[in-house]
């Protein structure tokens, strides 16, 4: 046959043809007989998180879910316990929950959003945005920063109502508060310190943070939530409820012991002492996971705001369960036994008590939800924070599975 001025050319493409079918073989029969490192690292994750949340409900705590999403963006979750004592009916993975005081976070972020804007200031006085609502019994609006009431630092007294036994929980469990009604309940005691002077954690100065965005934009706090972070993160399953005492579904019941004698009580229909910015909100484990991800991700606040929420000081209250804690503005900094520190937040209602950290570059993050926590003690409660806390530190650090709890 005589040589045509394309044949080389038409060699030339058989030959790559016959190189790539050979490599798509080789890559079938290499995905069909080795084990994928993918499927075993989230073996590993999975397993490593269920033996974390076993060691919870080992502890008493009647449920357990946990999500970790990794660094490649892979989910991994786990659950232990049951969802309901009557029926045992397992927990479910994907369940809503009362996110207390990790809701802070949330009203942080709208803060430091308005700062960027240019609309507020941190160092804009309360009585610049709330003239006359901090005063009396030594309580002064025109000393206290903004900054100082996200970072904890205000001095302002926290008097929250508290159930002192189940028959006083079934008379009080729907009853609401303004956000008026809590600040003058604080304004009737003295300040715990002067401003700046020390730090202690404050529910009432994130009600007064509620209030200023109130005042700056026109629109309550949890409107501003939701425009400004539920909606663009596409957090479907994050709501403020505002006095609707039912959860939707699915979710765990959770429980309480009100006297270390007496019975665990349903506790699950309530509208909360707190859901004016302090706490409020409803969740679940995949919607914090993606919203810790994307504020330490740098996608809600721009760089500068999002280094000044990371400027820390010792938050001292909390040395003894959660030894180097510091604090932020809205965010804590916990150290990891595999280096360095992560990023998040802790918040505890009756009966509920949830955890979400992420690692600084905002990649891998872990949201556990406990319902169902009985603490009749001191050591009750430092036992379950531990237990908790090494599920955060397992899960964001990859630890092996052994005893020694080495990270990898």
């Amino acid at each position: 046959m005589t040589n045509t001025p394309n044949a080389p050319a038409r060699r030339l493409g058989r030959a790559v043809r016959r190189t790539l079918a050979l490599a798509a073989v080789m890559a079938a029969t290499l995905a069909t007989h080795l084990p994928s490192a993918t499927a075993a690292r989230q073996h590993d994750d999975r397993s490593r998180l269920r033996r974390d949340a076993d060691a919870i409900t080992a502890l008493g705590v009647t449920g357990v879910q946990a999500r970790l999403v990794t660094r490649d963006g892979r989910t991994v979750a786990a659950t232990s316990g049951v969802a309901d004592l009557t029926t045992r009916r397992p927990v479910p993975a994907d369940g809503h929950f009362r996110i207390a005081s990790v809701t802070k976070a949330f009203v942080a972020t709208v803060t430091l959003q308005l700062v960027g804007e240019g609309r507020l200031s941190l160092d804009d006085p309360v009585e610049r945005w709330l003239p006359g609502v901090v005063s009396g019994n030594g309580n002064d609006g025109k000393a206290i920063t903004v900054r100082q009431l996200l970072q904890h630092t205000s001095g302002i007294h926290d008097d929250y109502p508290d159930y002192t036994s189940a028959e006083d929980f079934r008379r009080h469990r729907y009853d609401t508060f303004s956000p008026e009604q809590t600040v003058a309940r604080a304004m009737s005691h003295r300040p715990d310190f002067e401003p700046d002077k020390e730090w202690r954690y404050s529910n009432t100065g994130y009600v007064l943070l509620g209030m200023i965005i109130e005042r700056a934009t026109g629109h309550p706090w949890h409107e501003e939530v939701r425009d400004r972070i539920v909606r663009p993160l596409g957090l479907d399953h994050t709501s403020w409820p505002g006095a609707s005492p039912t959860l939707p579904r699915p979710h765990a019941h959770t429980y309480q012991a009100f006297r270390a004698d007496e019975p665990l009580v349903d506790v699950t229909e309530q509208v909360g002492s707190g859901v004016n910015g302090e706490a409020g909100l409803v969740s679940t484990t995949a919607d914090l996971d993606r919203f810790f991800r994307a504020l330490l991700g740098g996608r809600l606040l721009p760089a500068a705001q999002l280094a000044q929420m990371q400027e820390t000081r010792a938050a001292t209250e909390y040395d003894p369960i959660m030894p180097g804690v510091t604090d932020g503005l809205g965010i804590f900094s916990r150290p990891l036994t595999c280096g360095g520190v992560y990023w998040g937040h802790e918040g505890g209602d009756a009966g509920w008590i949830t955890a979400a950290g992420v690692t600084a570059d905002g990649r891998r993050s872990v949201t556990v939800s406990l319902s169902g926590v009985r603490a009749d003690t001191g050591d009750d409660v430092r036992q379950v924070e531990q237990a908790e806390s090494e599920l955060v530190d397992d899960a964001l650090c990859g630890a092996t599975a052994d005893p020694g709890r080495q990270k990898g």
